[in-house]
């Protein structure tokens, strides 16, 4: 029998759940402390949405999906909210076009946070009594929420880039800064090879966790002998790619690379010019050593072809990724100007998880077996499995404890706007 002090260490899945949920929404109220009501209200191109509204959707479906349809005798905040906040649900109506987000300047971010404060209120006081279906909607929730997180960054950095005066969404600290000098003043060894898993191997979600839809069922891969490189390309690798001419030879690209390299005079990675590159914290000096950030599929795709190397598939990835920890590496922890580090000089795999987003050569479409959910909810990965590729392992912009081995994310070919670099692979 468990003793009395064994039984009071334990945590209790719904309070663990209650404290989570709290943490996340919590984290989101942070990322938009030092907005204006104008930044917060921004769109910067329809990719992009504006951070009052991330923050609006992400409440709307705790609302929607959890009180309304849990929670008897519940009413809505505002029903014109659907309307407005809902992304991409067929289920749930007609809604606001995504490329006019922007105009939505009421209701104001302050007015915003008061909806947010009261479905909090009501979710909280919930929780004890939620059935067991609303308690999955929630801890998807705040997944999706997570994921909202990384895009509010994100897309807040694309907005700020675009003003001439190239303003900080945060000042760089003290310490930030003395942190980025010895990165950028360390030396960085030779990328190293270490040979990566082949034969039958299983891949997909193992169970016993939270896991999107999308990363099963588990299933088997067969992979050959390959090896991948010990670490992400470099700002300072991608530069000599740049002076070898890599933007201007037609040889290395895919024949939709190049012609989007053409059409839209493709010089070198999102937000880079002379020698500086945007950041979250103004325009600063590039750190050499550091993780080239904001490229394109078609970019890493050329750059691998330029290095005489390959994208890894996305089971390679996950086969060299399952034994390491998806809490370690450099994620989102606090509100900040996030930015990516560079790696040691170990010759093990190094920033798999955090960092930039990988680009894989996998398309991202279903797995043997896949069923979308039933519902709203359903419509959440499935629909989307056409014409993208998979990314993995998360990047600094990340909440921490939102990644696993198994995690996939995808973007269509030519976006760069998130914080996605590549690390090569080689067949052997």
């Amino acid at each position: 029998m468990a003793s009395r002090t064994d039984a009071s260490n334990r945590t209790d899945p719904l309070d663990e759940l209650a404290r989570r949920f709290a943490a996340t929404r919590c984290l989101s109220r942070d990322l938009v402390a030092t907005l204006s009501d104008a930044d917060a209200s921004a769109q910067s191109m329809p990719d992009a949405s504006p951070a009052k509204w991330h923050l609006a959707h992400t409440t709307w479906f705790f609302e929607t999906f959890v009180l309304r349809d849990h929670l008897p005798g519940y009413r809505l905040f505002d029903t014109r909210y659907a309307y407005l906040f809902n992304s991409y649900y067929e289920a749930e109506g007609p809604r606001h076009a995504r490329p006019h987000r922007g105009l939505l300047t009421r209701p104001s971010l302050d007015e915003v946070c008061i909806w947010r404060a009261h479905v909090d209120a009501a979710l909280q006081t919930a929780l004890p009594d939620l059935p067991p279906a609303a308690l999955a909607l929630v801890e998807l929730g705040i997944h999706h929420e997570q994921q909202h997180q990384e895009l509010l960054l994100t897309d807040l950095k694309h907005l700020f880039a675009q003003n001439p005066l190239g303003p900080a969404v945060w000042e760089q600290g003290a310490i930030a800064s003395e942190v980025a000098q010895i990165c950028a003043d360390s030396g960085q060894g030779a990328l190293q090879w270490v040979k990566g898993a082949e034969g039958v191997i299983p891949v997909g979600d193992v169970g016993g966790g939270f896991a999107f839809d999308c990363e099963g069922p588990r299933h088997d891969a067969l992979l050959a002998e390959h090896a991948l490189a010990s670490r992400p390309v470099s700002n300072r690798e991608w530069q000599e790619f740049i002076a070898d001419g890599g933007y201007h030879a037609s040889a290395l690209w895919l024949s939709d690379g190049w012609a989007w390299v053409q059409a839209e005079d493709i010089q070198g990675p999102a937000y880079w010019r002379e020698g500086r590159h945007f950041t979250l914290s103004g325009w600063r000096e590039i750190d050499p050593a550091a993780p080239v950030t904001h490229i394109s599929f078609f970019e890493a795709d050329a750059f691998a072809t330029w290095a005489g190397a390959r994208l890894p598939t996305e089971f390679e990835w996950e086969a060299a990724a399952v034994a390491l920890d998806p809490l370690g590496g450099q994620q989102l922890d606090t509100a900040g100007p996030v930015q990516p580090r560079a790696a040691s000089d170990d010759t093990d795999l190094q920033q798999m998880f955090g960092s930039v987003w990988e680009w894989t050569g996998s398309a991202y479409r279903p797995y043997p077996g896949f069923r979308a959910a039933p519902g709203a909810v359903g419509e959440y990965n499935g629909k989307f499995m056409s014409g993208q590729f998979v990314l993995r392992g998360g990047s600094c912009a990340t909440p921490r404890g939102h990644m696993r081995a198994s995690y996939r994310n995808f973007f269509y070919p030519h976006q760069r706007w998130q914080f996605t670099g590549l690390r090569l692979a080689k067949d052997l």
